[in-house]
């Protein structure tokens, strides 16, 4: 309900009293003339009730607890996305396969799946094979896999891409497969009759005992893949072996001591123990003794 007070009613023709209180104040303090000419009604406006006035507080806790739930649900998917156990898909797991299917490379003499040989061995790798391949008409492929899950070593999975690239024989008589297993630490080399025949069963071993897996401990796999090609290309040009690395000695000196040094050093820790024992005993005794006959 609002209360209406019009100008007319502070007049002082219809409001003696307040003509009277007027004159008794002082010039400063009387009010000042424009204030009795309001065009306009004053109005005046009840405050709400309390009622109205709680419902916006009670809005903030509602909004806050819709925003905690919202919060608490993203850091539930959040921690259930980080320490859930990782589902693998089949491209994961398939790179082996991958390989196998994609065929042998077509610009290159090397599919490195692992992705552990640098730009530079790459490009080593095709100017050493391609003119082997323009000279002798023998193919070989280096091939980089992380782990193996179809085969139980490198062997059986080099021998299944030669199959499987080269089906026949006329294909495959002078193809050669270089494969090398980072997470193994190991490799192997297999290929057509006419390869093996032209590098020999020597270099074929040496090369699968010596530089893949040497080289692939160490984690050299540049120097491990380019030095087995390089070494290949080697025998079937009927050159010199080039040899493989030298397998470094890691075998240190042991602290232990042998047999007799440690008897040696038993005896004279007996003889110091038994010294000391004897001292121990006689010293008292004898100082005993001629306490007692001087009495």
């Amino acid at each position: 309900m609002e209360t209406i007070l019009s100008s007319h009613s502070l007049h002082p023709i219809l409001n003696p009293k307040a003509s009277i209180s007027k004159n008794l104040l002082l010039p400063s303090q009387q009010p000042r003339p424009a204030s009795l000419f309001l065009s306009k009604p004053i109005t005046c406006t009840p405050k709400k009730p309390t009622s109205q006035l709680v419902k916006p507080s009670l809005a903030e806790p509602r909004n806050w607890f819709v925003h905690a739930q919202q919060g608490l649900a993203a850091l539930a998917i959040s921690l259930a996305l980080n320490f859930s156990p990782v589902l693998y898909t089949g491209n994961a797991i398939a790179s082996e396969f991958d390989v196998i299917n994609e065929g042998p490379p077509k610009e290159s003499y090397v599919v490195d799946d692992a992705n552990v040989l640098s730009r530079v061995t790459k490009s080593d790798l095709k100017r050493l094979l391609s003119d082997l391949e323009s000279r002798k008409d023998f193919h070989i492929n280096f091939i980089t896999v992380r782990k193996l899950t179809s085969k139980a070593d490198a062997f059986e999975y080099a021998d299944q891409v030669l199959e499987r690239w080269y089906p026949t024989l006329e294909e495959g008589s002078n193809k050669g497969i270089v494969v090398l297993v980072t997470s193994q630490k190991e490799g192997a080399v297999t290929g057509g009759p006419a390869f093996v025949q032209a590098v020999g069963e020597n270099i074929l071993d040496a090369t699968v005992t010596e530089n893949l897996p040497v080289l692939a401990t160490e984690e050299k796999y540049n120097e491990a893949v380019y030095s087995s090609a390089k070494r290949l290309v080697a025998a079937i040009d009927g050159l010199p072996d080039p040899g493989g690395p030298q397998v470094k000695d890691n075998k240190r000196e042991s602290n232990f001591k042998s047999r007799e040094e440690t008897e040696e050093k038993r005896g004279q820790f007996s003889l110091v123990v038994g010294g000391l024992l004897v001292i121990a005993f006689v010293v008292p005794m004898a100082q005993y003794y001629a306490y007692v006959s001087k009495k």
